[in-house]
């Protein structure tokens, strides 16, 4: 049915015009989330361009494994927190139990929440990984005296693999287990949440 259509239809049954419905921009959301996303980049920028040059290989490569988990990590949490069943919360929340109030809080900011972890947490991390492996294929083209193309390419290939195929499957199992997951989380996160 054309919009036209809708409203002639709707004008006919209910004798009113039907109001056209404002699209609400949250300004103060996304100055405050561009803020906090330069200052978390900044801050993880600076540990992998200080630390990561200046420690042995092993250490770099598990540098870049924990900003690949991590950024997976708040995938699966950004992802849950979209397909989240509210009742399921409210009735926890009903019987008292500890980490319910937060979760159903999470939920009613479901697209603040996962903006914050899939766009935020998820991208720094994917980026930093990305600019920490280049750092770590010139180390190991110095030590091991190999091409720095090859090394480049090969460190790229492997990051990049493991992050999509990390999200792929965390995106599965945040699906199918979406309610555990935020559960776990808002518990996680009561520890540290004072009610206001």
């Amino acid at each position: 049915m054309k919009k036209k259509e809708f409203k002639e239809k709707y004008s006919k049954k209910t004798g009113k015009v039907p109001l056209k419905v404002k699209k609400i921009v949250n300004y103060t959301w996304i100055i405050k989330i561009t803020i906090i996303t330069f200052a978390i980049s900044l801050g993880f920028s600076l540990i992998s361009e200080t630390i990561i040059p200046n420690v042995n290989i092993v250490l770099s490569i598990v540098l870049v494994l924990l900003f690949i988990g991590l950024g997976i990590l708040f995938d699966i949490i950004g992802v849950s927190i979209t397909v989240a069943d509210l009742r399921t919360f409210n009735s926890m929340a009903s019987k008292n139990i500890k980490g319910a109030q937060l979760a159903i809080k999470l939920i009613k900011n479901s697209e603040k929440v996962s903006s914050f972890c899939n766009d935020v947490i998820g991208d720094i991390c994917g980026i930093i990984s990305g600019s920490t492996s280049a750092t770590i294929a010139v180390i190991v083209s110095s030590v091991f005296n190999i091409n720095l193309l090859i090394v480049s390419l090969i460190t790229t290939a492997l990051v990049a693999s493991m992050t999509i195929g990390g999200k792929a499957v965390g995106k599965s199992i945040a699906i199918n287990k979406s309610d555990t997951i935020i559960f776990k989380f808002a518990s996680f996160l009561s520890f540290f949440y004072r009610k206001k």
